[in-house]
C-alpha cells in the first residue's frame, strides 16, 4: 500500500476485524461458545507490505500479538486495541472517546440527503450508512439482538414527520454544553460543572461540533430548552433534565431505559446525533 486511499481501506478492514474479534471473546468471557474469526488473507497481506504507513503497521502488529486465552484477557485485549486504533485514526476520533467512551451513549454521523433532515436523523437512529469521513461511532447496541423487537433499539423514535413537536433548537454555545454534560452518567455524583478537566470536556465537545460547519443548527429533545435556547446544560447538570421521549419503553434482555437526552446538529452536508441514556 502507497496511497491514504489504500490506508483507509485497510484501516477499515482492520477495525471491522477487530469489532469482530471483540463480540466473540465476549462471547467467550461469558462462558458461551463463540466461532473466532480468523484474519482475513487481506491484513496478512498488507502486515508484510513495507509500503504500509506507520497506523497500518502498528494495527496488524498489535493485531498478531493478541493472546486468544484467557477469555478475559483475549477480550481485554482486543477491546483495548480496537479503541487506540480508533483513537489513532483522527483527532476528532480522539475527541470523541475522551468525552464519550464511558457513558452509555450513541453518536453517529450521516449525510444529509433530504430537505427535511429528519428524514436524515431517523435513517442514522435505524443504522442506516456509514460516516461520510470514515470517523468514529459509538453504538454499543448496533448488534442487539434487541433491534429485532424494536428496529432503532434503544430509540423508538416518531415518524419524521413527528420530530419537530419533540426538539427545541439551541444556540451554538448551548449545543456545546449539551454534549459536554454527556460526559456525565445519570445516577453520576461527578457532575462536569465540579471537575476539574471541565474546561477541557467543553473543548472536546466544541470540537466535535465544529465539524458541522459554522452555520450548524442544533436542536434538542429537553423540554427546559423551549424557554431558553442558551440554556447551559453543564451548570445544570444532567441528572433530572426533562425530556420529549426518543427511546424505548419496551423492557428487553433485562434492562428499562428511563432517561435520555439528545443533541442533534444539522449542516448542508451531514446530520449529527448525540444521545445519553439512563438504563436499569
Amino acid at each position: 500500500m502507497s496511497t491514504a486511499d489504500d490506508d483507509q481501506t485497510a484501516l477499515d478492514l482492520l477495525d471491522t476485524h477487530l469489532e469482530d474479534l471483540w463480540r466473540a471473546a465476549i462471547e467467550l468471557q461469558r462462558g458461551n461458545e463463540a466461532v473466532v474469526p480468523a484474519a482475513p488473507r487481506h491484513l496478512a497481506e498488507t502486515a508484510a507490505d513495507g509500503a504500509a504507513t506507520e497506523l497500518p503497521r502498528w494495527g496488524y502488529g498489535q493485531l498478531a500479538g493478541i493472546p486468544r486465552s484467557p477469555a478475559d484477557v483475549f477480550a481485554r485485549s482486543v477491546g483495548s486495541t480496537i479503541m487506540e486504533l480508533r483513537r489513532r485514526r483522527s483527532p476528532w476520533n480522539a475527541a470523541a472517546l475522551r468525552l464519550l467512551e464511558d457513558p452509555y451513549i450513541f453518536l453517529a454521523t450521516g449525510p444529509r440527503r433530504h430537505e427535511d433532515w429528519a428524514e436524515d436523523v431517523l435513517a442514522l437512529m435505524h443504522r442506516e450508512g456509514p460516516d461520510p469521513r470514515g470517523w468514529l461511532r459509538i453504538d454499543g447496541d448496533r448488534t442487539n439482538n434487541a433491534r429485532c423487537a424494536v428496529p432503532a433499539y434503544p430509540f423508538e423514535p416518531p415518524p419524521a414527520a413527528g420530530f419537530r413537536d419533540r426538539l427545541h433548537e439551541l444556540e451554538p454555545a448551548a449545543a456545546v454544553t449539551a454534549l459536554a454534560v454527556m460526559a456525565e452518567e445519570w445516577g453520576d455524583n461527578r457532575p462536569v460543572r465540579n471537575r476539574p478537566e471541565r474546561d477541557t470536556l467543553l473543548a472536546d465537545a466544541r470540537f466535535l461540533l465544529d465539524r458541522y460547519e459554522p452555520n450548524a443548527r442544533f436542536w434538542t429533545n429537553a423540554r427546559d430548552a423551549a424557554s431558553d435556547p442558551a440554556r447551559d446544560f453543564v451548570r445544570a447538570g444532567l441528572k433530572g433534565t426533562k425530556v420529549h421521549r426518543f427511546i424505548t419503553g419496551a423492557y428487553i434482555n433485562g434492562l428499562d431505559h428511563l432517561e435520555e437526552l439528545g443533541l442533534i446538529a444539522v449542516s448542508g452536508h451531514e446530520v449529527g446525533v448525540f444521545w445519553s441514556f439512563g438504563a436499569y
